[in-house]
């Protein structure tokens, strides 16, 4: 199996557009990455702070610690109860990114094989399979992946669209990925964001969620991270949970390559878990900046679609994104463009909501300002 080609970095297109931002006299508007900007709780400093003395190597597994602590928070914040998910379904990476970029290699994924993702995708989907050396394919719907699909992810809240799967769609497709014999993969990284009715009621369904998957886990895995619910996208702590079997063929191939989350970051993820509260607080950071900057943009023209959860807006005035790009960016404003996520929404352009409460409210005054 060899490395498939790689695209270059599509985040280098946006130099020049951040260079025209700059220029902004009250300075740029960062809505682009999606990199948290409020700190991390003092909770989760003090973990961390408390387990520097590190001086043995860290299991790959996780402390038991950890893995209770995953556990208690699928059973406790996702609704996975009386599955008989253990300590032996769980293990700890660092950060989802590597996880979603390199699974399909641990997986044995390769020639010939085909990675399904969704429509609107983050872009390390398709880099996974390039790794790997195999096809990828964007398909929301289960009756288009065909009999070569060996993997397939989906993403819930979804990144960018804020797409929510709810318990059939779920179903549905994990039951099209078992009938192809095919891995099933469902990233929730974004699963305690919910906005719009009625995830601002509901539990966003976890794949895992005994109303999808029952008791049988087979061929089935969630990921999650801590980076936007804790603030802690610098600690790079995440966690991967499911099928046993997977975890044990995923563990192994982590221990001959070494990776393996710091102890001090372990224990960090283990007050992280254990406190609901802060991830309530940054939650209404989140609702707050999201209130103020959604009708903004709707005034100045863009339509919101889908958004009903996660880190971002998914918006589009009818026109090519780098258009998009160009006006806000002429507004001091930097969004992604819809040409990054895929060849399906390229009107669209993605706003995050990770920005400071004067920022946020600086980028409404200026779309304001710009149909006024």
């Amino acid at each position: 199996m060899a490395l498939g080609a790689l695209p270059d970095y599509p985040w280098d297109l946006m130099t020049p557009y951040r260079e025209r931002a700059a220029v902004h006299p009250d300075g740029v508007v960062d809505l682009s990455i999606g990199s948290p900007v409020d700190e991390t709780p003092a909770v989760i400093r003090e973990a961390l702070s408390a387990a520097t003395d590190a001086h043995a190597y860290p299991q790959t597994v996780g402390t038991p610690e950890l893995r209770r602590a995953i556990v208690e928070w699928f059973e406790r914040r996702r609704g996975v109860v009386g599955t008989g998910l253990g300590e032996r379904n769980v293990l700890p990476t660092i950060g989802s990114k590597e996880l979603v970029a390199l699974l399909p290699m641990m997986l044995g994924v390769g020639e010939g094989d085909v990675v399904v993702h969704p429509r609107a995708a983050y872009p390390t989907y398709a880099i996974g399979a390039a790794i790997a050396g195999a096809d990828a394919l964007a398909s929301d719907d289960p009756a288009e992946w065909p009999a070569e699909t060996k993997l397939v992810w989906l993403n819930s809240p979804g990144n960018p669209d804020g797409r929510v799967l709810d318990v059939d769609e779920l179903r549905a497709a994990q039951t099209r990925a078992r009938e192809l014999g095919a891995t099933i993969v469902s990233d929730e990284c974004y699963a305690e964001l919910g906005w719009d009715a009625p995830w601002n009621d509901e539990r966003v369904p976890s794949i895992l969620d005994p109303r999808v998957s029952g008791e049988n886990r087979s061929g089935t895995l969630a990921v999650y991270s801590l980076s936007k619910q804790s603030n802690m996208a610098g600690y790079r702590a995440a966690f991967v949970v499911g099928c046993g079997l997977l975890i044990e063929q995923l563990t192994n191939v982590r221990k001959h390559a070494g990776l393996m989350l710091p102890a001090p970051l372990q224990a960090a993820m283990v007050a992280a878990l254990g406190d609901d509260a802060h991830v309530a607080e940054q939650k209404e950071r989140y609702r707050a900046r999201r209130d103020v900057l959604l009708p903004a943009l709707e005034a100045a023209g863009f339509r919101i679609d889908r958004s009903e959860a996660g880190l971002y807006l998914w918006a589009t005035e009818g026109r090519d994104a780098w258009e998009s790009i160009g006006r806000l960016a002429d507004l001091g404003i930097v969004a992604g463009p819809g040409h990054f996520y895929g060849d399906h929404y390229p009107e669209h352009v993605r706003l995050s909501l990770t920005a400071t409460d004067e920022r946020v409210a600086a980028a409404a005054r200026r779309l304001a300002a710009s149909v006024a």
